[in-house]
């Protein structure tokens, strides 16, 4: 039995795609509001942050990408349901792709803050710290929608059958496709 359970443990944890920097925040994790507060007293800490792209800004070198921050969960999601509390640019040493890094996509970055870089928002010009990119992850969009896992057809809520999503014995199960 411990022989089972060793190899299920192992495939499992083999299925996890997560990088182990997005997955793990650093030792000393600097939140948003600190580095606002003082950035030269954090500057070359690590960080790990995330939220919606705004804007992607490619030159010659690297890509700076402008992300509205929002706090990130146990597993480096952000967490947009909740009130996001200001913006930050990564660099990137590559070339990103604006027509894969595109607005409003999900994403969380683990780097080195390096300092703060102006951005015009509006009329209003601002100060933003910036984060030089070792690890970027863009999140999958789920899309929820429910199937039979055997000889049913149709999708959805079926009245026919007490309203209750139950099937000639079987379950719709919901799935989530990209």
């Amino acid at each position: 039995m411990k022989r089972y359970l060793l190899t299920i443990c192992l495939l499992l944890n083999a299925c996890s795609s997560l990088p182990t920097a997005i997955k793990n925040p650093p030792l000393n994790d600097i939140s948003y509001v600190q580095a606002i507060q003082s950035i030269g007293s954090y500057k070359n800490a690590p960080v790990r942050w995330g939220g919606i792209i705004i804007d992607v800004e490619n030159e010659q070198n690297f890509s700076l990408v402008q992300v509205l921050y929002y706090p990130l969960d146990s597993d480096g999601r952000p967490r947009i349901n909740k009130s996001n509390e200001g913006r930050f640019l990564f660099k990137s040493p590559g070339f990103l792709d604006p027509a894969v890094y595109t607005k409003n996509t999900e994403i969380t970055v683990a780097g080195t803050l390096i300092g703060d870089a102006e951005r015009m928002v509006g009329n209003k010009t601002l100060r933003l710290p910036l984060i030089s990119a070792t690890t970027i992850y863009r999140w999958p969009i789920y899309i929820y929608d429910y199937y039979y896992d055997s000889f049913g057809y149709g999708y959805g809520y079926n009245p026919y059958y007490g309203g209750y999503p139950y099937y000639w014995g079987n379950y719709y199960w919901p799935r989530y496709r990209y």
